[in-house]
C-alpha cells in the first residue's frame, strides 16, 4: 500500500545506512523496540570497500540479527525494494556523488544527507534534482528526523533514555520542522512537555541551501489529517520564513501555528554576525530574526515573546485545540523495558557476570601483556632467557638458572632430527600436497604419542610411580614385562650400546655438572643396564632422559615443586611439551625446505609395498 504524498515515514519504513554506523543503527533499533515494530527500520548497510558483503551483527531488543551489507546502492535497493529511504552518512566530499546514486534508484524516495559543508552549487544540484524526479531531500548537515512511534533517522532525538523522555516512542499531534538538529532535539523536549508529543519532526539542515525547505514540510503536516498543531523554529539569516508567512496569508496554512526565529540577540551586535550554522547570519535587515519574528506575527502565526515562552504559547494552543475537540488525548501506551548493554551495566557495576574462562599466566587487559604478572616489556628489556619464560607460563615458577638452561638444551636438541621421523616425514608429505604452513606442521604434529616424542611424559610417570614405589630396576622390569608393557623412554630404533644417541650423552653431561642430585637418572642407567642384557638398542633414549631429568629438576628445586605440582606436570602430558615445542622448529624448517625446493607431490613407491590381498574366489566371488 503506497503512502500519502504528505508522508515520507511510516510504521513499516526501512532504510539503506551509506557507511557502516553502528551506534546509529543501534539508536533506530532500540527505537523500534519501544515503538514496538514488526520489522527493524534498517534494512541494508552499504560499505563500499566491503567487495564480498558480509553482515553487521546487532541487537533487536533482546536477540542478535544479521544485517546485510552491500558494495553500493543499486545492489542493496535491489535486494530489499521496500526500503525507500537512504541515510547517508558520506563524508562532504563524497556525498554529493552518493545520493546522485541513491536518488537514481527508483525505490528510494527519500535521502538524508548527514555531512556538513556540501559545497553550496552541489547543494542546489541536489536540490533541482529530487524536485524534478519527485523525491525529497532532507539535509545536507542535519540530524536528521522522527516519526513519533514509527521510524527514526540515525541519531535523532539523542539517547533512548531521551527518546522516552520526549514520548517520542508514541504518536502525538504536532508536526515540528527546524533547520537545527541540536535545537530540534530541545524543541521535542518543550512540545512533550506542553502537548500530547510529537507526530513527526524533521531538521533540515543548517546549510544556506538545503535538500528542502520549512515550508515543504509545514505543507505535509498540513495536509495530514493526523496533525493538528504545526510547531516551527527558524533562525536569523535567509528569507525562508517569510514564504512561511506568505503560505498563511494565501491559505496554504490554515492549522494552528507556533513559529519563533533564533537570533534576536544579533541585533544588539556591532557587524554582520553568523551563528552556528553556515546560514545563520543576516546580510540585511529583513534576515534578522526580530524582521521575520514581526512578519510571522502579522500573518497570524503565534509567536512568543521570546524562546523562554516558547513552551507556554505551544501548551495554550494546544489546549484551545483539545477544549474544542481538535485533538483527542489518549492514554500513553505501555513502554516495553529497553535491554541494556552488557558493557554498558558492568561500568555501573550493577552486574555480576560469571566468566567463561580463567586465565592465571597471563594479564592483557592492559598496555602490554602481563607473563605471570612480569611485564612483557620487562622480559624483552632484561633478555630474560626463553627457558625461564617457559617457566613462567608452564608451571608459574621463576626457575634457578640450571632448570632454564636445561629447558634450551632440550628445545635446540629436539630441534629436527631429518626427514625420515614421522613428524617431519608427515609434514613434507603435506607441504608436497599443497597445503599450507599450519596445516603441514598440524599433520606432523599430530604424530606425537608414545612412540615419537611423547613418550617424555610416560618415562617420567612410569620411572617417578617406580621409584615412589621403592622396588628395584629389576623388580620394575619384572612387573613391566609381566604387565606386557614396554618401558616408554627405553630402546631406539637404530641407537645402540655401541652406536649411543649423542642427544642422551649430552642431557647426561648436563645434569652431571649441573643437577645437585640426579637419583631418577641414577634409577633409569640401572634399568638400562638390564635391559642391554636383552638387546643391544634396548638403551636410554632421549625422551626418556628428558623425562626422567626433569622429575629430577623439580627435585634439585626443592620446594619450588609441591609434591601436587609434581604430580599434576606428569599427568597432564606436559613434559610432552618440550618436545613439541622444540620439534616444531623443525617441522616448519620442512615446510619451508620443500616449497623452497618446489617439490611436487609425492605419491609412495608401490615397490616399497607388500600387496598380500585375498582372491576373490576366497572371499566367497565368481566371475565365470
Amino acid at each position: 500500500m503506497s503512502k500519502p504524498a504528505y508522508q515520507l515515514f511510516s510504521k513499516q519504513t526501512q532504510a539503506i545506512i551509506f557507511n557502516l554506523q553502528p551506534n546509529a543503527i543501534q539508536r533506530m533499533l532500540d527505537f523500534d523496540y519501544v515503538c514496538k515494530r514488526e520489522t527493524p527500520s534498517v534494512a541494508a548497510i552499504i560499505n563500499p570497500s566491503a567487495k564480498n558483503g558480509g553482515y553487521h551483527k546487532t541487537f533487536w531488543g533482546t536477540r542478535e540479527i544479521l544485517i546485510p551489507i552491500y558494495q553500493n546502492i543499486a545492489a542493496a535497493a535491489a535486494r530489499h525494494p521496500k526500503a525507500d529511504v537512504v541515510i547517508n552518512f558520506s563524508s562532504f566530499r563524497s556525498a554529493y556523488g552518493t545520493s546522485i546514486e541513491s536518488m537514481d534508484v527508483p525505490t528510494i524516495n527519500t535521502v538524508v544527507i548527514i555531512a556538513e559543508g556540501v559545497p553550496e552549487r552541489r547543494a542546489r544540484e541536489l536540490a533541482a534534482l529530487a524536485t524534478a524526479k519527485g523525491k525529497t531531500v532532507i539535509g545536507p548537515a542535519t540530524v536528521g528526523g522522527i516519526l513519533a512511534g514509527g521510524f527514526k533517522i540515525g541519531n535523532t532525538g539523542g539517547t533512548i533514555d531521551a527518546i522516552i523522555e520526549s514520548k517520542l516512542q508514541r504518536q502525538g499531534s504536532v508536526g515540528f520542522v527546524s533547520k537545527s538538529g541540536g535545537m530540534s532535539n530541545e524543541a521535542y523536549n518543550i512540545i512533550s512537555q506542553n502537548s500530547n508529543g510529537l507526530y513527526e519532526g524533521i531538521a533540515i539542515g543548517g546549510d544556506s541551501y538545503p535538500g528542502s525547505t520549512l515550508l515543504d514540510h509545514l505543507l505535509r503536516y498540513e495536509a495530514n489529517p493526523d496533525i493538528a498543531m504545526l510547531v516551527c523554529l527558524g533562525e536569523v539569516g535567509g528569507t525562508e520564513e517569510y514564504k512561511i508567512v506568505e503560505a498563511v496569508k494565501e491559505g496554504r496554512i490554515k492549522k494552528p501555528m507556533v513559529c519563533w526565529v533564533t537570533g534576536t540577540i544579533a541585533t544588539k551586535m556591532t557587524g554582520e554576525v553568523q551563528f552556528g550554522h553556515a546560514g545563520a547570519k543576516a546580510g540585511s535587515s529583513a534576515e534578522t530574526a526580530e524582521a521575520k519574528n514581526a512578519a510571522l506575527r502579522e500573518a497570524g502565526v503565534i509567536v512568543p515573546n521570546s524562546f523562554d515562552d516558547y513552551g507556554d504559547k505551544i501548551r495554550e494552543t494546544y489546549e484551545k485545540l483539545v477544549a474544542n475537540g481538535s485533538i483527542v488525548v489518549v492514554p500513553d501506551p505501555e513502554i516495553p523495558p529497553i535491554p541494556q548493554d552488557l558493557k554498558t551495566i558492568e561500568k555501573t557495576g550493577a552486574v555480576r557476570k560469571p566468566t567463561g574462562i580463567i586465565c592465571t599466566i597471563t594479564d592483557d587487559r592492559g598496555d602490554e601483556p602481563l607473563y605471570c604478572g612480569i611485564p612483557m616489556s620487562k622480559v624483552i628489556e632484561s633478555n630474560m632467557p626463553l627457558g625461564e619464560m617457559i617457566g613462567l607460563l608452564w608451571f608459574k615458577k621463576k626457575l634457578p638458572a640450571f632448570a632454564s638452561e636445561f629447558i634450551e638444551i632440550v628445545l635446540r636438541l629436539t630441534a629436527d632430527h631429518g626427514p625420515c621421523v614421522s613428524g617431519a616425514h608427515n609434514t613434507i608429505i603435506t607441504a608436497r600436497a599443497g597445503r599450507d604452513l599450519m596445516s603441514a606442521v598440524a599433520s606432523g604434529i599430530l604424530t606425537i604419542g608414545p612412540r615419537f616424542g611423547g613418550a617424555v611424559s610416560g618415562a617420567a610417570q612410569m620411572f617417578s610411580e617406580a621409584m615412589a614405589a621403592n622396588i628395584t630396576p629389576l623388580q620394575f622390569i619384572q612387573q613391566m614385562k609381566a604387565k606386557g608393557i614396554n618401558i616408554q623412554g627405553i630402546g631406539h630404533k637404530i641407537k645402540s650400546a655401541t652406536n649411543p644417541d649423542v642427544r642422551v650423552t649430552l642431557l647426561k653431561k648436563f645434569a652431571r655438572e649441573n643437577f645437585p642430585v640426579t637419583p631418577h637418572l641414577d634409577y633409569a642407567l640401572e634399568v638400562e643396564k638390564i635391559t642391554l642384557t636383552k638387546r643391544n638398542n634396548l638403551i636410554l633414549n632421549v625422551d626418556g632422559a628428558i623425562g626422567i631429568l626433569f622429575l629430577d629438576l623439580m627435585a634439585a628445586c626443592g620446594d619450588l615443586f609441591s609434591a601436587e605440582e609434581k604430580a599434576e606436570i606428569i599427568e597432564f602430558g606436559i613434559l610432552n611439551g618440550l618436545f613439541m615445542l622444540g620439534r616444531t622448529i623443525g617441522m616448519v624448517g620442512h615446510y619451508f625446505d620443500q616449497k623452497r625446493l618446489r617439490s611436487a607431490l609425492y605419491r609412495h613407491p608401490m615397490d616399497d609395498v607388500l600387496y598380500d590381498l585375498p582372491s576373490a574366489e576366497e572371499m566367497g566371488y565368481s566371475f565365470e
